[in-house]
């Protein structure tokens, strides 16, 4: 007989519940149930019997670009594209020991073999700290060959839905504005983790991309460093000024890129864009991320973002794989210059043609575009022209 219990609950924006637990290895584990759900407060016990979680990543420093590359050997024995009988993200049956021992709207757990944690810098409850005494993380700009230091950090898997098949587009307003409301929770709660330093929320979606589990789902990383994209992007906000992104949105609004426009949010496609399908994603006001966005700001971003998401797949009438990176501010620093904001990339440059990184990019950063963003904008207008208001 399945063993439940009650579970630690708090009410937090816009009717979401959110419930604490933990699963047999100790990994955190919270539901965020939607407003008037018909899920019961209790929630089955995990009570699968699990090895000892894998030790904390080394990363390792490479010299010529001082970046820190962390090696995850324990993600070799990841799942990869499992019958749907054995869905790891669905709900546990008698015949499948997933990750998730209860029914579920939204759910968010530790990954069991992450690229940073569970060590922290410092220990905090069952998390211990880097086993390396030396492995401080004041000295990560050092310079110095043969450097490495204990990958300290979190890794969270988001899941969308207990549905095995969809992605965040398939969702109800409802659900999707639940998980938004998680994004926000998990932010905050990872930004106050000792040696994180930016928290990056995003999903991967498609086999095109890599993913591994076509259940709809994300994940939230939160890093010992200030990664290296957004260390460029600090790098020109004080090349620019400290209202790079006010300017930006002011420029793209007043041009010919535009893809949708709310009270609160815009969605353009850039003027530099790199990828064939590149969509950019921005709040009006000034938010370093998702927790400090406001309610009304968060209710509009749920039915615009849906819309977004499937527009994109009407380019072609069939799912396009993408990247959806929500960027945001690192913990401690620029938090009142680097704004959150979405840059949705997708290779798919025709219905049966991808683009690879091949020499130019991938060996040295310098792109070269295929399709010219002002098409691009026209193409994705039209198959948003396709779609309706999102009201359900």
């Amino acid at each position: 007989m399945t063993q439940s219990a009650d579970l630690p609950a708090a009410t937090l924006g816009a009717g979401v519940v959110k419930r604490s637990a933990r699963l047999a290895d100790g990994r955190d584990l919270f539901y965020y149930d939607d407003p008037g759900t018909a899920l019961p407060a209790e929630r089955a016990i995990d009570a699968r019997e699990l090895a000892p979680r894998p030790e904390t990543a080394t990363m390792r420093r490479d010299v010529l670009t001082g970046d820190w590359i962390s090696v995850a050997a324990s993600r070799q024995s990841r799942v990869v594209m499992p019958p749907a009988d054995l869905d790891p993200l669905a709900p546990q049956t008698p015949t499948n020991p997933s990750e998730l021992p209860s029914a579920y709207d939204v759910a968010v757990f530790e990954n069991r073999s992450p690229s940073f944690g569970p060590a922290l810098d410092v220990a905090v409850g069952d998390a211990p700290a880097a086993i390396d005494p030396a492995s401080g993380l004041e000295d990560l700009a050092a310079p110095g060959l043969g450097r490495s230091r204990t990958s300290v950090g979190r890794c969270e898997v988001v899941c969308f839905s207990p549905d095995r098949v969809g992605s965040f587009g398939s969702l109800s307003v409802t659900r999707a504005r639940t998980v938004i409301e998680a994004w926000a929770d998990r932010t905050a709660a990872l930004s106050a983790l000792p040696g994180v330093r930016q928290v990056f929320v995003f999903e991967n979606r498609g086999a095109e991309i890599g993913v591994t589990l076509p259940h709809p789902h994300g994940q939230i990383y939160a890093y010992p460093y200030v990664t290296p994209r957004t260390q460029l992007l600090l790098q020109s906000i004080e090349r620019e000024g400290a209202d790079l992104f006010a300017r930006i949105i002011e420029f793209e609004a007043a041009g010919p890129r535009v893809l949708l426009e709310g009270e609160h949010w815009i969605a353009y496609v850039p003027f530099a864009a790199r990828w064939p399908v590149e969509v950019h994603m921005a709040p009006r006001r000034h938010v370093a991320d998702f927790a400090e966005l406001s309610s009304a700001e968060k209710d509009e971003l749920a039915p615009l973002y849906l819309r977004l998401l499937r527009g994109v797949d009407a380019l072609y009438g069939t799912p396009t794989p993408y990247i959806a990176a929500w960027h945001q501010a690192p913990v401690d620093v620029a938090r009142d210059s680097a704004r959150l904001h979405l840059q949705l990339t997708s290779p798919r440059r025709g219905a049966d043609k991808l683009k690879f990184l091949a020499g130019s990019e991938a060996a040295m950063g310098a792109w070269i575009g295929d399709i010219p963003p002002e098409q691009s904008a026209d193409r994705l207008g039209e198959a948003l022209a396709t779609i309706p208001e999102v009201l359900s």
